[in-house]
């Protein structure tokens, strides 16, 4: 169900959450990359740097975002984009839909890893309030680049992983027709990530998933980052950098 075509997407959520939205575009290095949108809007009468993993809904806007699956330069315009929010106060809301970084040659002479490092190294220095929400498919680094936030909540049908089950399947059983053990292993599910402490929050679907009823389940998302959101508005910069770092630091103690 996560990754259900008919699921709604990032640009579906900015659309119903966000007013005003301004895109801005390219890493000031290389390119402009499309698998990761980002820009200043207002979220609730609070204006608002938001970021998004798009995938696409069609061919067409499929290729033109690359699946979601962002390259270096996707990774550095996240960087500036988090650097700008905590130069003018802002609070960042980062929306996760990727099955991972784009594992292309090209990627990697451009220092994909290195690109990702850095984008994780800025959500945990910043000094304003970051809210990720995993909407579909939250894939290894190229999830985590843009999701190390004081709060990261997942619809309930999402999965977030450090690498997809097809990817763990072909390493440890070198055959892809293992993902379903591999998932089952993996501890993917939000109700899992949820008890051993990855996530924070879990926001119900509607019955058959998300994408029966787009309308409500936009409703449902908005509700909860404004719940998430103002007791975070209220804390001074330093208060909120250790309590990000506090909760990173701590995950894997619990047991299920």
């Amino acid at each position: 169900m996560a990754r259900h075509p008919d699921r709604p997407k990032f640009f579906d959520y900015l659309d119903a959450l966000v007013e005003n939205f301004i895109p801005l575009s390219g890493d000031r290095v290389f390119a402009e990359d499309c698998a990761i949108i980002g820009g200043l809007g207002r979220f609730m009468d609070q204006t608002v740097v938001v970021m998004g993993q798009q995938k696409g809904h069609d061919t067409e806007t499929r290729i033109k975002h690359n699946f979601g699956m962002a390259k270096p330069e996707g990774y550095r315009k996240a960087k500036r984009l988090m650097e700008l929010a905590d130069q003018f106060k802002l609070p960042v809301i980062s929306f996760v839909d990727t099955a991972g970084a784009y594992p292309g040659i090209e990627a990697e002479e451009r220092g994909q890893a290195e690109a990702i490092a850095k984008c994780i190294e800025t959500c945990l220095k910043i000094k304003v309030p970051l809210i990720s929400i995993v909407i579909g498919e939250g894939g290894s680094g190229g999830a985590i680049a843009i999701a190390a936030a004081n709060a990261v909540l997942m619809l309930e049908h999402s999965i977030y992983s450090v690498i997809s089950p097809e990817g763990c399947a072909s390493i440890l059983w070198r055959s892809a027709s293992k993902a379903p053990e591999a998932a089952e292993a993996q501890r993917l599910t939000a109700q899992d990530l949820h008890k051993l402490g990855i996530i924070d929050k879990i926001i119900p679907e509607p019955v058959g998933g998300a994408h029966r009823f787009k309308s409500d389940i936009a409703k449902q998302v908005k509700e909860e980052i404004g719940k998430t959101l103002r007791p975070l508005l209220n804390l001074d910069g330093d208060k909120l950098l250790s309590l990000r770092r506090e909760k990173f630091i701590n995950m894997g103690n619990k047991t299920l």
